[in-house]
């Protein structure tokens, strides 16, 4: 599978109708529109997920254990929420990502993941967990742990972990299996799972039923390695994710109820150190008819995803129903078309920024927005009259 266009990006000192408070603005070009690229922020430390209050705010978590508001125009920093509990911000780990209850404007409830630090008999392990508090104020009050990754592990790297919430408002996580491989397929395990549960933590009734009888009942899907994207098809409702491959076989999985998505016994990736080629795919990489078959890869390289969204706002028309996915490695954020689940387009974009995409979000006046790794936000909208 290789991109159908590669970007142009051209720094323009300045562009018509650009904030002057705005640091730096860029042009990009993609198939379809001429992009205006405008930083609204620089200096975050390490931002990892982001989401939008009703009243345009921004929330946006930094791995290193703070949670942020910042002003509608992304400018300022308004508060550091207090209250939240102590993160292990080592490696891959740390405060990750953030979402809002579907019923926040009645229950203020946030709902954040984070790497958990061990205490007594776990001390120096860790583990994904969930937790949520109401926002009242600059504080977070009432809050309590809905969810923790089982076992707690040694290591800080895979923890995943995206929040998604279903169309019946139950809560979707995404979990990682910490570099341990084997975990992903032991039913006695949630490393790397997709998990199910009910807004307080309990259990909905209808996740799968699963034959092995040590099976943990919240989850919903396994054989996954790293899965940091997340979000809801528009039509469906289903699951849509994207997970790390070793070498090669990043994955967009449509994750359904009670399925093996095959990981560490079939990827179209190699382990690390192997010779790139298709001898080395682990498991000779097709994953059917034993586990689901992604609808997308990426080889021989990995980008290395983070988040996907599904665009649905009117500022991009022509992107409608597209995913819309940022990498790390790959410096870039990827356009993807599909019909039904069959992938029939992709392009990269805003790959001349070098920047690792962690957070890509749709914003409420339909702009997109990232968050990068080197601490920036930034604001993705159409340049006037340039189609």
């Amino acid at each position: 599978m290789k991109s159908i266009a590669v970007l142009i990006l051209s720094a323009v000192a300045s562009l018509p109708g650009t904030p002057a408070s705005a640091r730096t603005t860029t042009a990009a070009k993609s198939t379809d529109y001429m992009l205006s690229v405008a930083e609204l922020h620089s200096g975050l430390q390490s931002p990892w997920g982001m989401a939008f209050l009703p009243d345009k705010r921004m929330l946006i978590s930094q791995k290193t254990g703070q949670l942020l508001i910042l002003s509608a125009d992304g400018k300022r920093i308004l508060a550091t929420l207090g209250n939240l509990p102590a993160v292990a911000s080592q490696g891959q780990g740390g405060l990750l990502d953030v979402t809002l209850d579907p019923d926040f404007v009645q229950n203020k409830f946030v709902y954040w993941s984070y790497a958990e630090p061990g205490t007594g008999r776990e001390k120096g392990l860790s583990g994904t967990a969930v937790a949520r508090g109401r926002l009242q104020g600059e504080s977070l009050q009432a809050m309590q742990v809905i969810y923790r990754q089982t076992p707690k592990v040694q290591g800080n790297g895979h923890f995943g972990s995206r929040l998604v919430f279903g169309k019946d408002k139950t809560l979707f996580i995404t979990l990682g299996e910490r570099q341990k491989f084997s975990p992903a397929q032991d039913m006695a395990q949630s490393l790397g799972k997709v998990v199910r549960i009910q807004r307080d933590g309990s259990l909905p009734k209808d996740n799968p039923k699963w034959l092995n009888p040590k099976a943990l009942p919240e989850i919903y899907s396994l054989g996954h390695r790293n899965p940091q994207g997340a979000a809801l098809h528009p039509l469906t409702s289903e699951l849509w994710i994207s997970d790390h491959g070793p070498q090669g076989g990043d994955e967009i999985n449509r994750v359904q109820a009670g399925k093996n998505y095959g990981w560490p016994l079939a990827s179209y990736g190699c382990n690390y150190g192997e010779p790139v080629g298709d001898e080395c795919r682990l498991g000779g990489g097709r994953h059917a008819p034993k586990f689901i078959e992604p609808l997308s890869f990426w080889v021989p390289i990995s980008v290395a995803p983070s988040n996907l969204i599904f665009y649905s706002g009117q500022t991009f028309p022509k992107w409608q129903g597209h995913v819309l996915m940022g990498t790390l490695a790959g410096t870039a954020l990827w356009r993807l078309q599909f019909s039904g689940a069959r992938e029939v387009k992709r392009e990269r974009l805003l790959a001349e920024l070098g920047e690792r995409i962690r957070d890509v979000e749709q914003g409420p006046d339909g702009m997109v927005y990232l968050l990068t790794d080197s601490g920036k936000l930034l604001k993705i909208s159409p340049l006037p009259g340039r189609p």
